[in-house]
């Protein structure tokens, strides 16, 4: 067994980099669409306060807290304020004294559930966030064309880069102990078997390959995996049931390696993309894997999409969530709503 799973790993890499060499080749054949609709516009002149909220354990971290003292100062701006992150609190904190101490700017410096944590607080409000991506996936700053390679470029565009407003997600659950809980998402939420996966991806495998971890569980999830009966509203209509692997609620749909999810999936267009995926066998999945890479417009009996500013999805027994990639946790009811033009950001 375990042999076969080695094996469907490596044959789904290798099937994953030929289409991501692909899917990067087309899309820079249609001049590298922008994942935003709208022209940025330069911050307001003068010195900016920028702070900083800090993930320690990334392997760059002091180097980008280095870049961006260095940038401050060169540009004769205040010292940056620093706040760290910690395992118990990833952000909430930091990013709220951030905003009390009058920062222009709030920087994140990590991966994409520390961005999430630092967005969910300026959300609503007029300060900027400015993205040094640390993590596996950097999925908002490979959706907002920055180049995620480039430490020190991430590093000017976030202190000096002009800025625009993009839509938020916001994601209620219901747990089964009748908690509740809100969560922000940038990029893709979800419900159903892709969150399953998230949770099970090994931590060693990730710091070793990087975002292709995700494949390995996604192959053991694959066999045998059940499709779950859930009810879905959209737009507060009637509820409809349907038997699903997965629902993903997308704000924008570049992933790592070039694949654009959902062509056509905007930053800034007020309404969210739902991608429902309910492939019953092997053939199903090559199918929505075919139309993913070719960006076939025709839907699929097996991954149909539509747009919505608001969802609200039923179980009648518990569903993993995530949100950008971090698990949140089990529900029986899902509320997901759009905030458009929410969070201002800076870009190149």
């Amino acid at each position: 067994m375990r042999g076969w799973i080695v094996a469907g790993t490596v044959a789904a890499a290798g099937g994953v980099a030929v289409a991501s060499w692909w899917g990067v080749r087309r899309l820079q054949e249609q001049h590298a669409r922008s994942a935003v609709a709208e022209p940025a516009i330069a911050p307001p002149p003068g010195p900016q306060q920028v702070a900083v909220v800090l993930n320690p354990v990334k392997e760059r971290a002091h180097e980008a807290r280095m870049l961006i003292e260095a940038a401050c100062r060169g540009a004769g701006w205040p010292q940056p304020l620093v706040f760290t992150t910690t395992k118990a609190d990833p952000g909430h904190t930091a990013a709220r004294q951030a905003v009390d101490a009058g920062a222009d700017v709030v920087i994140p410096c990590g991966g994409d559930g520390t961005v999430r944590v630092v967005a969910e607080v300026l959300a609503g409000t007029d300060t900027a966030i400015g993205l040094v991506p640390l993590g596996t996936g950097n999925l908002l700053a490979r959706n907002l064309d920055l180049d995620v390679t480039r430490l020190s470029q991430c590093v000017y565009t976030a202190i000096f880069g002009r800025q625009r407003r993009i839509d938020t997600g916001t994601m209620r659950l219901s747990a089964p102990d009748g908690e509740t809980s809100e969560h922000t998402f940038l990029v893709i939420a979800g419900v159903g078997m892709d969150a399953e996966i998230l949770n099970d991806t090994s931590e060693d495998l990730k710091r070793v390959v990087g975002w292709m971890a995700y494949t390995e569980a996604g192959i053991r999830h694959m066999p045998g995996q059940r499709r779950r009966r859930v009810e879905i509203s959209l737009d507060d209509g009637d509820f409809q049931s349907r038997r699903v692997r997965s629902v993903l609620f997308a704000n924008c749909s570049k992933l790592p390696g070039g694949v654009d999810f959902i062509p056509g999936s905007y930053l800034d267009d007020g309404a969210l993309d739902i991608a429902i995926m309910s492939p019953r066998s092997l053939i199903g999945w090559i199918a929505m894997y075919v139309k993913i890479m070719v960006q076939h417009k025709r839907q699929l009996p097996v991954m149909q999409f539509y747009k919505a500013r608001k969802v609200s999805i039923r179980v009648p027994e518990p569903i993993q969530a995530q949100a950008d990639g971090d698990v949140v946790g089990p529900a029986t009811q899902v509320d997901v709503e759009v905030r458009p033009a929410s969070l201002l950001v800076r870009v190149s």
